[in-house]
């Protein structure tokens, strides 16, 4: 059993889980779009293990920092297959993925002005993104918090225009792509419907010539009850194919949270057992730092591992992490069975938006196994202070 091959607190990534995800996304892309790109969003969860397997299928690493895009290019991907987006690139990055077929999709006013300091005597592809309103684009799935995006270039206040027609005026770049990335907190199919609708009515109004559209990523996945990957596609191609050959337009998606959640679980161990007053408070030695890093979430899809069958049961027990946080409060269980010592528990569905979170507050950053199979490799050791101190001049 696992519990006798691990040691906690850790995360441990699935890779049967992993694979079935990926292939399954990039199946429903095939079966709408002959040329289609899955690119993984590196910032949901840059664990190299993680990135190797995306790799290793077929994906692409996309990025939206200058560090994130040499950590990809160190764990291996090839620049024609890293797509670069997000205000954090710096010039270097910005030509050097330009000039080695990367796609990239120009978020700021500089990177306009860094098109003038490529090589005139070549040709580029560039893509751009638009800024999407989704109180204004699809209002029945927009929440008082989302009404508008900081990101991206409005067609509202003609700022898209301007871009569009300064690209135009370079001899040695075309606009091929738009970007289309916003998550709303509903993830609903009606959502990207919108959002499509949106770009039919630019790409018509300003006559582009596109070769791709990259609808970001924000979907739900493999969960039960939401739309699935094939559901997703389905919608998008059914509105895009009313004004494209969608055997000819690539379609390109970028996944996190859909690919990375459910491959990836986190185990921690009952360290202690208190009773304050009338609550049975028990202590383990993860932390909700490492599964909620948000603090957001009142519960979890998690199991323990230990058989319970025949204990006695208790009116509440809360279970607490191990910082000195007085909210580092896991979860509470009513009328279950008595926790003790040593039982483990595992939390499921963490892979996106948790290591990459993580502090380095009172404790290191846990050890990550691979499980392939039955198989248990440990890919990352328990951070040490030496690995905190690698980096200190003296």
């Amino acid at each position: 059993m696992i519990k006798n091959m691990i040691k906690t607190p850790c995360f441990v990534l699935n890779v049967d889980k992993a694979l079935c995800n990926i292939i399954g996304f990039k199946t429903a892309l095939i079966n709408r779009f002959k040329n289609n790109i899955l690119g993984y969003s590196v910032k949901t969860n840059s664990f190299p293990g993680w990135l190797d397997i995306v790799k290793d299928n077929g994906g692409y690493a996309e990025v939206v920092s200058y560090d994130e895009y040499n950590l990809v290019l160190k764990c291996g991907f090839d620049k024609s297959h890293i797509i670069y987006n997000g205000p954090m690139k710096d010039k270097a990055s910005f030509i050097d993925a330009l000039e080695n077929g990367a796609i990239v999709n120009i978020e700021t006013k500089r990177e306009l002005d860094w098109l003038l300091e490529l090589d005139r005597n070549k040709s580029y592809k560039i893509g751009i993104r638009v800024n999407l309103n989704i109180s204004v684009i699809s209002p029945e799935d927009c929440k008082e918090e989302e009404s508008y995006s900081r990101f991206g270039f409005s067609y509202e206040n003609g700022e898209l225009k301007s871009a569009i027609d300064h690209i135009a005026g370079l001899d040695h770049v075309v606009l091929k792509g738009l970007h289309l990335h916003r998550t709303s907190k509903t993830r609903s199919i009606n959502t990207y419907k919108n959002i499509c609708l949106y770009a039919l009515n630019i790409i018509k109004e300003y006559d582009l010539n596109l070769s791709y559209i990259d609808i970001g990523g924000g979907f739900y996945g493999d969960m039960p009850g939401k739309p699935t990957y094939q559901d997703y596609i389905d919608a998008i191609y059914n509105v895009l194919s009313l004004h494209y050959n969608c055997d000819e337009l690539c379609l390109i998606v970028e996944p996190g949270n859909a690919l990375v959640a459910s491959p990836f679980s986190y185990y921690t161990s009952v360290i202690d057992i208190k009773n304050v007053g009338d609550k049975r408070i028990i202590v383990t030695d993860g932390t909700r730092n490492d599964v909620d890093p948000f603090f957001h979430k009142k519960d979890y899809f998690k199991e323990f591992i230990n058989d319970l069958s025949e204990r006695d049961l208790e009116k509440e027990q809360v279970f607490v992490g191990c910082t000195c946080l007085e909210n580092d409060k896991l979860f509470i269980e009513k009328g279950a069975p008595q926790m003790q010592i040593g039982d483990i528990i595992k939390f499921c569905f963490v892979g996106a938006y948790t290591m990459c979170l993580s502090p380095l507050f009172i404790r290191f950053f846990p050890r990550v196994y691979i499980k392939k199979h039955e198989n248990l490799i440990l890919a990352r050791e328990e951070w040490t202070e030496n690995e905190y101190l690698q980096k200190i001049k003296k």
